[in-house]
């Protein structure tokens, strides 16, 4: 039907196909209704939660770009993710690359030092307040200078736990009111190089791990003239919830009992040198989410303080480690990827639980020591990538007539399908599955033809499909119809390693905030997983954050012919450098790094090349000049054997010889 005179309604979702006249009430009322059904930002900031896990450093432009705010405020300078990706492709730099912003890395190094400072003044504390970064959570040179450079206004300092940690470390603090925290277990040479970092004026402290140590330490103190200061470890018996609870405890692999603490006293007593004990070190675990698990543990350790400094001893740090929480998936919930508490709240918590104990027993307030490696640069780096094709689940077009040679079991298919219903959606569930399960028998004894089987799966498929669609009205979901969602999705293959980049999420299912960088003005109309370039099963990432909790699936947008999609995750800053692998030989992705000013202008301010086929290669032992040698060589006697003319052979080597200097990822 053709309208006359009057001007077409647009179209949209459930239009009638025919045209009616319209008043201009009912106009606007069909525009607030088109209005109203329009994906907008808002509704990307919902769905992928940046705004409860971004702490102010991550939202959403209108243009639908994701952009960084590196101060962690609105109001101050925005940056678009995608212009970045522009910039580092202008440089030369292909696809991963680890983006890390370096203000972000100074904002969280300002923000926990002024945080408890505040804490301090608002509640009277008499100590002071001294951050240590573990290095173990990112070695990277970059990172460490950077936190050494920017934490010297505040003497934040370093913890280290090898000879190796231990020298980086004293070529980066000059700081000597910073604090150097050596953990872990340490021999005479280890010894000898923080006595050295002490008498050169560093703040050095060696922490008693286990009993054995304390002989070493006043030997070669003895040696150098020089008096330690050392620290001990103790074991708690408040334990933490998470993944690393275990890093606490009385049965924790490191620290000491309360009798091997007394043994320590009476051993430096019988030396004259109590004085030389000046700290008391404990940790509770490296993502603690519960902030009562973290009082608990702070008012049980202040005690044991208490009686180390009644027995003499100088004292006068007091370290808390670990256990600062970064919130993962934004639910402020005490689940282990998250924290159910502030950071206000937990320096306020902190202070005023040492407070309260050592005032009841008159005994000064030492300085506050933590080990916040995680919470300082989680934020700091995001890992970006392109993805590189997709695998759909689509039903296809469904035959409206069958042949008369169609087998049984496709028969009973079609017909569930057309039964189908939420009163018998479970019955009709188990239907497909048993006959569709017929049906790969009968193939593989040969019975039925490759076209009926594929057939066969359109219409199991589709029973599935349909199955997922309309499961959200039933009052309650079987398990097998929650799984459907994540059987059902899309495979987004994309250009990065788990295994190298985001190594926690295979290891101990840690999730990571992921989603894409632009389009985000757009509705995602897929549901897909990421599988990564590795040729591993596990190499797939399945879990993703929602804002009711946790889902098998990330909405994401179709691919659009000769246009890149690309994805961040977020938060990679901690731990995931440091424990990555070169799985399939894949290697150390592209790094890049800017700083932002407060006028949004920003600078490219390192550029570090991802590991080369060449550098791989050597890594695992190969000598890539001798492989180049060995392939010459057989391209050589296929010469001499007709096999390739000397053009191709010519070709063949240079094709090799730029492999070798080539990225390991996949490059346009």
């Amino acid at each position: 039907m053709r309208c006359r005179g009057k001007r077409k309604i647009p179209a949209y979702a459930g239009a009638p196909r025919f045209c009616i006249p319209l008043s201009p009430k009912e106009w606007a009322e069909l525009a607030k209704m088109t209005t109203m059904q329009k994906w907008s930002v808002e509704d990307s900031a919902e769905t992928y939660g940046v705004r409860n896990w971004g702490a102010g450093y991550f939202d959403i432009s209108r243009k639908g770009e994701v952009v960084i705010r590196p101060f962690g405020r609105e109001g101050g300078p925005e940056v678009s993710v995608p212009e970045i990706i522009r910039g580092i492709q202008e440089r030369g730099y292909d696809m991963p690359v680890l983006l890390r912003i370096e203000n972000i890395l100074d904002s969280q190094i300002s923000l926990l030092h002024q945080t408890f400072r505040a804490a301090i003044s608002e509640l009277g504390y008499k100590g002071e307040y001294r951050g240590v970064f573990p290095i173990k959570v990112n070695q990277q040179q970059q990172v460490v200078e950077r936190i050494a450079q920017y934490g010297r206004t505040y003497h934040h300092g370093l913890e280290v736990g090898s000879k190796a940690e231990l020298i980086a470390a004293v070529s980066q603090l000059k700081s000597s009111k910073a604090c150097l925290i050596c953990n872990g277990y340490k021999d005479e040479e280890f010894i000898d190089l923080g006595l050295h970092a002490l008498r050169m004026g560093l703040n050095c402290f060696f922490v008693l791990e286990m009993p054995g140590e304390l002989d070493t330490i006043l030997e070669e103190a003895k040696k150098m003239g020089v008096r330690p200061q050392i620290g001990v470890r103790v074991k708690l018996t408040t334990k933490a919830s998470g993944h690393w609870s275990e890093s606490g405890g009385e049965r924790s692999a490191f620290g000491l009992t309360s009798a091997q603490i007394v043994d320590v006293v009476d051993t430096l007593k019988q030396h004259d040198m109590l004085d030389c004990l000046r700290l008391m070190h404990y940790h509770l675990g490296s993502q603690v989410p519960n902030i009562r698990d973290i009082r608990a543990a702070v008012m049980e350790a202040t005690r044991i303080y208490a009686g180390l400094a009644q027995e003499g001893a100088a004292m006068g740090y007091l370290d808390l480690g670990g256990g600062l929480a970064v919130d993962y998936d934004g639910s402020h919930t005490n689940y282990v990827s998250s924290r159910n508490y502030t950071l206000n709240e937990y320096c306020t918590d902190v202070v005023e639980a040492v407070m309260t104990i050592l005032d009841t027993q008159g005994i000064p307030h030492p300085h506050i020591v933590t080990e916040s490696g995680r919470a300082t640069v989680a934020y700091y780096s995001i890992l970006l990538f392109n993805v590189l094709d997709v695998s759909l689940i689509e039903v296809g077009a469904l035959p409206d007539e069958l042949p008369e040679d169609t087998p049984a079991p496709v028969l009973n298919l079609r017909e569930t399908l057309q039964n189908l219903n939420l009163r018998n959606m479970q019955e009709c569930y188990n239907d497909a599955v048993y006959y569709y399960d017929e049906m790969r028998q009968l193939f593989i004894t040969g019975r039925v033809t490759l076209r009926q089987r594929t057939l066969a799966e359109r219409f199991f498929w589709a029973v599935m499909r349909a199955i997922a669609q309309e499961k959200g009205k039933l009052k309650q979901s079987p398990k097998e119809f929650n799984e459907l969602d994540s059987t059902l999705a899309d495979i987004y293959y994309c250009n990065f390693s788990v295994f190298q980049s985001l190594p926690d999420s295979w290891a101990i299912d840690q999730i990571f905030p992921i989603m894409p960088i632009h389009r985000l003005d757009e509705e995602p109309t897929r549901q897909g997983i990421l599988s990564d370039m590795t040729c591993d099963s596990d190499g797939r990432i399945t879990h993703f954050i929602d804002p009711q909790g946790l889902r098998n699936t990330l909405a994401l947008h179709p691919l659009r012919d000769g246009e890149e999609y690309y994805l961040g995750v977020f938060l990679v800053g901690a731990y995931q450098e440091t424990l990555g692998d070169l799985h399939n030989l894949l290697g150390d992705t592209n790094v890049v790094s800017v700083r932002i000013e407060e006028d949004g202008t920003y600078e490219f301010v390192r550029e570090l090349n991802g590991d080369s086929i060449s550098d791989i290669l050597a890594y695992v032992e190969y000598d890539p000049r001798k492989i180049l040698e060995d392939i010459r060589s057989s391209a050589e006697l296929a010469v001499r054997e007709k096999r390739m003319t000397p053009k191709e052979r010519y070709a063949l080597m240079q094709a090799y010889d730029n492999g070798m200097r080539g990225y390991t990822y996949f490059e346009r």
